[in-house]
């Protein structure tokens, strides 16, 4: 995908003139999005191997720690989405002028795909972001669930969050793709993104569908909206 975005007569007048000030104001001019990408899947895929090479001699009742921490991140990413990226908390201020306020002009039920490379910076993580979070919340939890569990506890509650932080990465970057793109036209993105979309109509997006990745979080407390907008 081209790092220079192609103007589009097809946007609405308001997603279009938003896309050209958060170009100008929010993208630094040395950005590159394929390097952004390749920090998040590149970096993150070799930490995850690094985790699963630290396993040794697991027990079957330790491996009942991927499915327990696949849940867990699923709600973690619910909840995260549904509060402080769509209400404003004290102390979160950040996270929700970056979503609500940014994300969710940048991209709208009207005009879902990135035009270039460059506006994966209004779709990925920021790197210094997934450092702070993973190096915040990581490292505690992995002390703490090695002393009252096992290392291999440990290490597999790392390597599922990771895991689920890329796959949640990859559908989010794949909705946000041309519809003619492989990885848009993969079966599962096709299923789900569907759902985003209807997330990102501003009237639905503090509403309903808060769930990226898989629609667990959404079924449980409610706010599941299958009608396809």
């Amino acid at each position: 995908m081209s790092e220079n975005p192609a103007p589009s007569s097809a946007l609405p007048e308001p997603v279009a003139r938003f896309r050209a000030e958060y170009r100008a104001q929010f993208i630094p001019a040395g950005y590159r999005g394929g390097a952004h990408a390749l920090f998040t899947f590149g970096v993150g895929g070799a930490v995850l191997v690094a985790c699963l090479l630290q396993l040794q001699a697991v027990q079957p009742l330790e491996w009942l720690a991927v499915p327990l921490s696949l849940v867990y991140a699923n709600l973690t990413e619910y909840f995260g989405h549904r509060f402080p990226m769509h209400r404003p908390f004290p102390g979160l201020g950040l996270v929700y002028r970056r979503h609500a306020g940014q994300h969710h002009r940048f991209f709208t039920h009207e005009a879902m795909p990135v035009e270039s490379a460059r506006d994966f910076r209004a779709l990925l993580f920021p790197p210094v972001l997934v450092l702070f979070f993973f190096g915040l919340f990581g490292v505690p939890v992995w002390f703490v669930l090695e002393w009252l569990l096992s290392a291999n506890v440990a290490w597999l509650f790392i390597a599922s969050g990771l895991a689920y932080f890329l796959n949640y990465e990859f559908l989010h970057a794949a909705y946000h793709l041309p519809e003619a793109h492989p990885l848009a036209r993969l079966a599962l993105v096709r299923r789900l993104r569907w759902l985003h979309r209807t997330h990102h109509d501003p009237r639905l997006m503090a509403h309903c569908n808060f769930n990226i990745t898989y629609p667990l979080g959404d079924w449980l407390f409610g706010t599941l909206r299958r009608e396809r907008g």
